[in-house]
């Protein structure tokens, strides 16, 4: 994976519909103001919602046999999640989104292949991740500060946070087409730790009581898991990976099928580097179809379901 420009910094990398890995760039500054975080009078720090100045990025897309970009400038959301969109454009989506002065920031663009911006929206606050379908629709998922409200959602002068259900599918027009229910069989979602899109369906898997559920034609199937805590998911027709966990589970290993109501695990194993290393705290870990993406520095790694169950 190289940087389309010189001394360019990875910004963020995600997983795209179609097995390409689609990565953020900019220059070292930009970067910076990209992934600005602000400590608040308590001591907590909470990542900034838009940049302070205007900046530039690139929108990389590896695929196997090409490389395609798209230069933005001026793009002001902070911490955003890139996805690809079916006629070449890109998505720009940033994590947090305030309410205040009666009114919503925006938080969701799209650009088409020249740049150009097409269309802004709001999304909401505390988006966990952002992945699109082959078709252009958009499935996003939310942590707790989005589910329960923050930055004035929620609050006394603000609405009630979009990003309540855990889970929504939006249209290519960034209007609500599906929300994950409240009164789900597998339980509310109160944070949701791992997404993976397949086509036009979403596999999710979430706190409090860590279910894998996967929606498809606005139906909702699931199995229960006694798998606590991990942040990446593939899956492959009855098999499933739960990648991560809590403290020094982080990069465990969770093959297992589905079966009738549950899931059902193998014994677990750990994730590491080819050459026997542990997989770097720094690493990124993607799940995306029946593929696990690993980004270590500008070095990206993919494995299939078939290899993580074989070890």
């Amino acid at each position: 994976m190289v940087a389309p420009v010189q001394d360019a910094e990875l910004v963020r990398a995600a997983a795209g519909p179609t097995g390409d890995l689609v990565v953020v760039w900019a220059s070292p500054e930009d970067a910076d103001a990209l992934t600005a975080r602000s400590v608040q009078p308590g001591g907590a720090s909470f990542p900034d919602s838009h940049a302070a100045a205007p900046v530039s990025v690139h929108i990389a897309t590896y695929c196997p046999q090409q490389t395609m970009m798209v230069s933005i400038v001026g793009q002001p959301p902070a911490h955003s999640h890139a996805q690809p969109l079916p006629d070449g454009g890109v998505l720009l989506v940033g994590a947090r989104c305030r309410w205040r002065n009666g009114a919503a920031e925006s938080n969701a663009a799209i650009y088409d292949a020249a740049g150009e911006l097409l269309r802004e929206g709001v999304l909401g606050d505390g988006i966990a991740d952002v992945q699109t379908t082959p078709s252009g629709e958009i499935w996003v998922s939310y942590f707790d500060e989005g589910v329960y409200g923050n930055f004035g959602w929620g609050e006394a002068e603000g609405p009630a946070p979009i990003g309540s259900p855990g889970l929504i599918r939006f249209r290519s027009d960034l209007d609500v087409a599906w929300r994950y229910p409240y009164d789900s069989t597998f339980g509310a979602i109160s944070d949701c730790y791992a997404l993976n899109v397949v086509g036009e369906e979403a596999w999710a898997y979430y706190y409090t009581d860590f279910p894998i559920v996967r929606i498809g034609t606005d139906a909702v199937a699931g199995w229960s898991t006694e798998v606590h805590g991990a942040h990446a998911l593939v899956v492959a027709d009855d098999r499933a990976v739960l990648v991560g966990g809590y403290g020094e589970d982080r990069h465990r290993l969770v093959v297992g099928s589905l079966q009738g109501e549950a899931f059902s695990a193998d014994r677990p194993a750990r994730l590491v580097m080819p050459d026997g290393r542990p997989v770097p705290r720094t690493a990124t870990v993607l799940g995306r179809g029946s593929e696990l993406h690993v980004v270590v520095g500008q070095r990206w790694l993919k494995l299939g379901c078939e290899d993580l169950a074989t070890g």
